[in-house]
């Protein structure tokens, strides 16, 4: 394994379209909603460690889940863990990673990656990375995983890329969240791939693009390089990140850059962003009925999906493509074509009941 490959697993997010399992206190990546025995941060990191030596793993969080990180990875070491005391979007949280990551290793080379995604064949995403790996050790390059688009989703962002044979290919273009209109197109003209969120680049060169690209940033976070991987280092952040700019790395670096290059996944990968697509990754009944945690009986009802934080008995009859919830302290039935609503129904039960609810 090489002591140069680094791992940025960014974990901040609430996931509030996977409410109300995942929750503002609990988010998705700290649960276990596959029912393998992991949770995704825990898959993630697994997955990882097999490319990068575990103590050059980074977990990017918000500092309330501090103690989360720790109950599920207590390998990590206390530098290892990255708390941001506010939202400021994945710009801030690279650049602190990566010179956090340069100034222990000049010759670093690291991804950066959501730590909630699922991916079946390991396999072919180590070779995948691998391939980045060795491509951006060897030149200043940024590199994506694209995914070959399955159907004209509105939801995530697009990769163009030329028409080349090569595995690496030049990206043209980065579109995010299409028309179905214009997502139908970009797959009609077959070199567009799904925007998974999973990047691969030297230290160095990712630290001359903030430089170049998000100046006033980079100033900011470089006053702490002297204080970076040491006791002192959760003092500066929480002074001085509240003060940097809320913005992505897509908008921040990757749309300014030039030298930007894809290889498109050999491995099955899904974001498990709603509802929908994490019934797409489960188990069924002979009634394609996804029963998760509970003991179901399901009679003249198909297509929906159940589960419950009780493994509780539950009985459905005629219903077809829905949604059904149980939490401790929240029921929620909806509609699976109505999952995209999810995250508005969730503001509304907070506004009319409580934020803790949220």
């Amino acid at each position: 394994m090489d002591k140069n490959n680094f791992a940025v697993l960014m974990a901040g997010g609430v996931g509030s379209r996977f409410w109300p399992v995942s929750t503002t206190r609990h988010p998705k990546q700290f649960r276990d909603l596959l029912g393998t025995g992991e949770t995704l941060i825990q898959t993630t990191y697994r997955r990882l460690n097999k490319l990068v030596p575990a103590e050059n793993i980074i977990i990017l969080t918000n500092e309330i889940y501090d103690q989360l990180v720790k109950e599920q990875l207590p390998q990590l070491q206390s530098d290892q863990i990255v708390l941001e005391p506010e939202m400021r979007n994945t710009a801030p949280a690279v650049l602190l990673a990566a010179l956090k990551i340069y100034k222990k290793n000049s010759n670093a080379v690291m991804i950066m990656a959501p730590s909630d995604h699922w991916i079946e064949d390991e396999d072919a995403f180590a070779n995948d990375v691998s391939l980045a790996f060795d491509a951006c050790r060897t030149g200043d390059k940024i590199l994506t995983l694209g995914i070959k688009p399955t159907f004209p989703n509105t939801g995530y962002g697009y990769i163009q890329y030329d028409d080349s044979k090569e595995k690496i290919k030049s990206v043209q273009n980065f579109t995010e969240k299409p028309s179905i209109e214009v997502a139908r197109n970009f797959i009609s003209q077959g070199n567009y791939d799904w925007n998974a969120g999973i990047f691969i680049w030297n230290a160095s060169f990712i630290l001359d693009s903030f430089r170049r690209n998000l100046p006033e940033m980079h100033r900011l976070f470089s006053e702490g390089t002297a204080v970076f991987n040491t006791s002192e280092e959760k003092d500066f952040i929480k002074k001085n990140y509240p003060e940097a700019e809320n913005i992505s790395i897509d908008y921040g670096i990757l749309e300014k850059e030039e030298h930007i290059f894809v290889i498109s996944a050999s491995f099955d990968w899904n974001d498990l962003g709603t509802w929908g697509s994490l019934y797409n990754e489960v188990d069924k009944d002979e009634n394609e009925n996804a029963a998760l945690n509970v003991k179901l009986l399901a009679n003249k009802s198909t297509g929906n999906i159940i589960s419950s934080a009780s493994g509780k008995v539950v009985v459905v009859e005629d219903l077809k493509d829905y949604i059904i919830i149980d939490e401790k302290d929240v029921l929620m039935i909806v509609p699976k074509e109505k999952e995209q609503e999810i995250k508005q129904i969730r503001a509304k039960v907070q506004q009319d009941f409580g934020e803790h609810l949220g």
